[in-house]
Formats: structure tokens, C-alpha cells, sequence
């Protein structure tokens, strides 16, 4: 299986790296390190240096007890790393949003794919996602990103991730295609 994307095709028969890129200043993982343009382009060419053949670019962190950021906010800290990333590299850019705004913004200036935590749950992310055309990456979590390690305990996992199998419905009825 492949994916297009962009004018680029990811060949989906062997694993890739995706190598994980936040620009918040409130990062679980990396402490707020990457928040710059350059330190944010300079990571992201360490990451592809090391193999990585996807970049996952965050604004807006999803960490337990993380606020919400603004659409501007996460606007001004995404768009600029993806556009100096599509233009330095080739690489594949995914980018971890929920907001509509951001989805579009995103994929007009080179993002591959969207990986939205909230699996476009967010009111008219589904209809902007399905208009970029771009491949998706919906997400799973119990309850939402300021709660969902809180106590992560499954009864029956089953019916806690059929509404991931909703979600994954919505898209199609939305005129995916099932290669995305």
C-alpha cells in the first residue's frame, strides 16, 4: 500500500520513522527545546539525519494538565516549521492538530498528513480535513488530552474504542477514500 501526498508517495510496505517535532514551550517530552524556528528546522534535520522519513509537528501540547491554545497561537507555532521543513527537506510532514484552521492552513503549505489526537471530533475539523485530501491518523484516548491519563483503565476495550470505529465511518461518509 502507498500513500499520496503533495506530489510525494510514502510506500507503506516497510515501517518509517516518524520523528516527533513540538514547537509548544510546555512540551511533555522536550521541555519547550524546540520552540524557535531554526532549533525546531535544525531538530528536524537531526531527526531525518537519523532516519527519520516522517516529521510529526505539534503546536499545542496534549501533556496531562497542558491549557488550550488559540487557533492563532498554534498557527503562528505550526505553519512556519512546516513551510521551512517542506521547503529544506524531503521529507513527509505530519501534523498533530484538531483545529480546522489549522488543518488547511497546514496542507497549503506542504503538510502530508493530519494526526489529530481527537480524531476530528472538533467542530468542522472533519470537513477540513476532507477537503486537503491529505491522509489521517485518528487517534484513540479515553476521555479527552487534559484527562486521559488520569486513571487509563480498560473494562471491556472493546466498546471504549468503537467510537475510534465511528470516527473512522464519519471519514468515509465524509468522501474519503479508504487508502487515506
Amino acid at each position: 500500500m502507498k500513500l499520496v501526498a503533495q506530489g510525494s508517495t510514502l510506500d507503506l510496505t516497510h515501517p518509517h520513522v516518524m520523528g516527533i517535532l513540538n514547537v509548544t514551550p510546555d512540551s511533555f517530552s522536550d521541555g519547550g527545546a524546540h520552540h524557535s524556528l531554526v532549533e525546531a528546522v535544525k531538530h528536524a534535520n537531526l531527526m531525518i539525519n537519523a532516519g527519520a522519513t516522517i516529521i510529526d509537528v505539534g503546536g499545542e501540547s496534549t501533556r496531562p494538565g497542558a491549557l488550550d491554545v488559540s487557533v492563532e497561537e498554534e498557527l503562528a507555532r505550526v505553519i512556519p516549521v512546516v513551510e521551512a521543513i517542506a521547503q529544506r527537506f524531503e521529507v513527509w510532514i505530519s501534523v498533530d492538530t484538531s483545529k480546522p484552521e489549522v488543518i488547511r492552513e497546514a496542507a497549503r503549505v506542504g503538510a502530508h498528513i493530519i494526526n489529530d489526537i481527537r480524531s476530528l471530533t472538533e467542530p468542522g475539523a472533519l470537513e477540513a480535513a476532507a477537503e486537503t485530501g491529505l491522509p489521517v491518523c485518528l487517534m484513540h484516548m479515553q476521555g479527552q488530552p487534559k484527562t486521559m491519563q488520569a486513571a487509563p483503565k480498560y473494562e471491556d476495550v472493546f466498546a471504549d474504542v468503537t467510537p475510534l470505529f465511528h470516527r473512522a465511518y464519519c471519514a468515509l461518509r465524509a468522501g474519503w477514500d479508504r487508502k487515506r
